[in-house]
């Protein structure tokens, strides 16, 4: 039988869309020929129509022109009337030939066109070429006759009659033809419908034939898996299917899913039968005859040995254990070494044999009826833990299947832990037998060793008691070590971080410095000329100004080391530089520092020095004089009226504390500021020697301030082995009273020192900087600079100003250009190189030290490495004024150091000194 063609549904989808496509293809042929044949006649309507039309007026518009000439020449007599005459007269004849022919598919209009012919012919003849002729000859009489008679007028209406019935005729003509138009255009589209209908049946047709051949397919398959699942499990059925396409290919999977399914059924339902039928045996014997009975029953072996290792000097020797159809024992042989036979081979090589050619000599299966052949061996290792601890052996009257093989091979996966754990249960029940026969001996000799036992428990017991104690002050020291060690690492991280905020407050405060000095230079640097007016263009309210915006830039100045001085004492990095001073010059100094201030607040400072007061003292003079000028700062700004008093004297000997005898010093000094101003209260005397704190709110609103002075003055005093105590009366006035020793051998540890403040009334109270002075309602005219005569030595000398801020720039390039120099700039280290190379050599280098891109130390560096300008004068300005500064920037390469906001006095000095040299 031929095999069927397959038809798959990919072909039957392919074949409906190919005669939906033909059908549509064929429908578009047709409807481009109808389509077509209106198109051709369409434009026959419209070109056949309108060129009557036109020919038709244009013979109508010759006859016209000639009439209108014929009659212009007998009026006029003019020659250039006859020209359209003419023209026309030889025109009309071609345009009627050509409208004769283009009518050639209708005589009665041809016919039409004859007549209206001989009638413009007989107008000529009959009008026309006569009254010319007559006109020509000048014969005016019968011309006159002619025209009162006028039979060509007769003529010309004739014509005219004629032409419009042969429009009419020609209109109708195209009218009846579009109507034809009109009609085949809807039988068209009458077809266009009907051909589309045609074609939709057809496709629904075909859509439904290849839609019910593929769903009632696909219906069949369903229906057969809804009855394979309605029956719980009995996978017995199987789909049938007649069309041989994709769904058959379907079913036929289905089926082969089926037969699998089947099959694992059939597998997993023996193997668990199988798993559970050798519960609860407690022999190996008995587990091998109920394993062998089982296996043949499932697999319908007839014939069966199982083998189960045994250790014996020889070594692995495996003994049988049961036997399935069993002839008086002689169903295989009793034991064999691993090894020996195929049997031991597959032991060796703990894999399964299957032999279906079994030889002649094999041993026959026994029946009642005879002994018969087996046509298949099956030989299968039982392994526990990678080791054979059984082997089975089947025959079989027909050869295993697959899937009899699989099974047994699965069982056999879980049966070797079966049999060990057998064989393990039969061990424990021996040894338990052994242990019960030990047990009744070892109970005679624990009663013996009982008696031994309590002597040696109360032992024990004080053992015990003596190792409690000493695991208690074992744990005792483990937790006090414990908590040292936490205490330590605790310590070690504050103190790291302490160094952390101190370098970070450095950098902080260094970086403010910078950035307040940087725009502070330009302020003082311009108000100080603009307080000099030297050339005189400024009023006295504008000097004015200027003195109070230098006076106040130089207050922000004060403020700005202030906070820096008290930074670096907390951060001990403060230097201390003892040296000899002269304290015979104190009193002038104070009063000339001092006495225009009292003199603007109308109080009255007096100044006593004691006679046993030494002349000189070892001490640091920059630090002692910030205390005193503070502390006098203070009096004068608390001070409305009354006076400021100034004392200076020794400490006399027996006035001396046992603390003060202990400090290595020539002598002490007791320096007294006492004002009759607005005290402080006694709650407020140590709050004030703190860091930004004042009296009351009441004083900050009042008077201003900080509240740094006191705190500065303070510190000062303990660096330099002293300290300030304080007594004050509200109302009446304060006295700050400085105990100072003079340090001719060196600093004090002040903190081993324990000074006996109870011996001075120790009350505080707030103080501020000399920056404060300026504060008051008429701030203090510094004493202008007198600027020696220099032009000696600036003129024409060549300047580089480096430094990237702009304000700076101008300030010093104004200063510096009056003194006559020629200056230029530079706005970082990089531009100054280039300048350096490509201009001419400069007299002296002005070189900021914090700018972008290339700082001053590193272009410091380049020009005395790199250009070998070594003896080139470089003055280092720096607002960066921070400790080592001043080194780093001799290191780099600098001349001498300036640190901003500049003094013009001191700027002009040094550069005088370098520029001479």
């Amino acid at each position: 039988m031929e095999k069927k063609m397959r038809f798959g549904i990919k072909s039957k989808i392919i074949i409906g869309y190919l005669i939906v496509i033909v059908c549509l293809f064929i429908a578009f042929i047709v409807l481009n020929s109808q389509i077509s044949s209106l198109q051709k006649e369409r434009n026959f309507i419209i070109d056949h129509d309108i060129e009557v039309h036109d020919l038709t007026n244009r013979i109508e518009k010759h006859l016209l022109d000639m009439e209108t000439g014929q009659r212009g020449y007998i009026i006029t007599g003019e020659a250039s009337y006859l020209e359209p005459y003419n023209s026309a007269a030889s025109s009309w004849e071609k345009d009627y030939n050509a409208l004769y022919q283009l009518l050639n598919n209708n005589p009665n209009q041809q016919e039409k066109l004859e007549k209206i012919k001989g009638s413009i012919q007989d107008w000529i003849e009959a009008a026309g070429e006569p009254t010319i002729a007559l006109k020509k000859e000048n014969n005016t009489k019968e011309l006159q006759q002619f025209f009162e008679k006028d039979p060509g007028r007769q003529y010309m209406d004739d014509i005219r009659s004629q032409f419009t019935s042969f429009r009419n005729v020609e209109k109708k003509s195209t009218e009846t033809r579009a109507t034809e138009l009109d009609e085949k255009n809807q039988k068209i589209k009458i077809g266009l419908y009907g051909l589309l209908l045609f074609v939709t049946l057809i496709s629904l047709a075909i859509a439904i034939v290849l839609s019910n051949s593929i769903v009632n397919t696909i219906k069949e398959v369903t229906q057969t898996i809804k009855r394979i699942t309605a029956s719980k499990g009995e996978l017995k059925g199987r789909i049938k299917v007649r069309s041989n396409d994709e769904i058959k290919d379907l079913g036929i999977a289905t089926n082969a899913l089926l037969e699998n399914i089947e099959e694992r059924n059939w597998l997993q339902t023996n193997i668990a039968h199988a798993v559970t039928m050798y519960q609860g045996i407690a022999s190996v014997d008995k587990l091998a005859e109920k394993f062998l009975f089982t296996v043949s029953e499932m697999t319908g072996a007839s014939f069966g040995a199982f083998y189960v290792r045994e250790e014996n000097d020889k070594g692995d020797l495996f003994v049988k254990q049961a036997a399935f159809a069993d002839r008086k024992g002689d169903a295989g042989r009793e034991s064999f070494l691993i090894g020996e036979g195929l049997i031991g081979q597959a032991a060796l090589e703990k894999r399964t044999l299957v032999i279906n050619d079994v030889p002649d000599t094999y041993q026959l299966i026994a029946s009642g009826l005879g002994d018969v052949k087996p046509k298949s061996i099956f030989i299968v290792p039982v392994l526990f833990e990678d080791e054979v601890i059984a082997v089975i052996e089947l025959a079989s009257l027909h050869e295993l299947t697959v899937l009899e093989q699989e099974l047994i091979s699965q069982v056999i996966e879980t049966f070797g832990l079966t049999i060990n754990g057998v064989i393990r249960r039969m061990e424990i029940a021996r040894l338990l037998k052994e242990s019960q026969a030990m047990t009744e001996e070892l109970q005679a000799q624990s009663e013996e060793l009982q008696t031994q036992s309590e002597e040696l428990q109360m032992q024990s017991e004080e053992l015990r008691m003596i190792n409690e104690q000493l695991e208690e002050r074992t744990k005792d020291a483990e937790e006090k070590s414990f908590e040292l060690e936490a205490a330590k690492e605790d310590l070690e991280e504050k103190a790291h971080q302490l160094e952390l905020n101190s370098q970070y407050k450095s950098e902080f405060l260094a970086n403010m410095s910078h950035e307040l000095r940087t725009p502070l230079n330009s302020i003082l640097i311009l108000s100080e000329m603009l307080e000099e007016n030297a050339a005189k263009t400024l009023s006295e309210d504008e000097e004015e100004y200027a003195r109070i915006i230098h006076s106040s830039g130089k207050d922000l100045l004060a403020l700005i080391n202030d906070i820096l001085d008290l930074s670096k004492v907390e951060s001990g990095k403060l230097d201390v530089l003892l040296a000899e001073m002269n304290m015979s010059e104190l009193p002038d100094q104070i009063e000339r520092n001092f006495s225009h201030v009292a003199e603007q607040k109308k109080v009255q400072l007096k100044i006593n020095k004691a006679q046993d007061v030494p002349n000189i003292i070892h001490t640091d003079e920059k630090r002692f004089q910030q205390i005193v000028k503070n502390l006098l700062s203070n009096a004068f700004k608390f001070t409305e009226s009354g006076s400021v008093t100034v004392s200076i004297q020794r400490v006399a000997d027996h006035r001396l504390t046992t603390a003060m005898r202990t400090v290595d010093t020539d002598c002490w000094l007791e320096i007294a500021v006492a004002d009759t101003g607005i005290g402080i209260p006694k709650e407020k005397h140590q709050l004030i020697f703190e860091a930004f704190q004042q009296a009351d709110g009441a004083t900050v609103r009042k008077y201003g301030g900080t509240g740094l002075g006191l705190s500065i003055c303070s510190e000062f005093a303990k660096l330099l082995g002293g300290w300030i105590s304080l007594s004050s009366e509200v109302g009446k006035g304060s006295t700050f009273t400085l105990y100072l020793p003079s340090l001719s051998n060196g600093l004090v540890d002040y903190e081993k020192v324990n000074f006996a403040y109870e011996e001075v009334a120790v009350s505080i109270e707030e103080a501020e900087p000399e920056a404060e002075i300026t504060e008051i309602d008429h701030p203090v005219r510094p004493v202008e600079p007198s600027l020696p005569d220099d032009e000696n030595v600036f003129q024409d000398k060549r300047v580089l100003i480096v430094d990237d801020d702009q304000r700076n720039i101008f300030a010093l390039k104004t200063a510096l250009a009056k003194q006559g120099m020629t200056i230029m700039t530079a706005h970082n280290g990089i531009e100054c190189l280039e300048m350096m190379k490509n201009s001419e050599p400069f007299d002296l280098i002005l070189m900021d030290i914090m700018m972008p891109q290339m700082d001053g130390y590193e272009a410091m560096q380049k020009i005395r490495g790199e250009l070998k300008l070594v003896d080139l004068p470089i003055i280092a300005l720096t607002a960066k004024a921070m400790k080592n500064d001043r080194e780093k920037c001799l290191e780099a390469g600098a001349s001498d150091y300036i640190s901003k906001p500049l003094d013009l006095n001191q700027l002009f000095s040094v550069m005088r000194v370098w520029l001479v040299n």
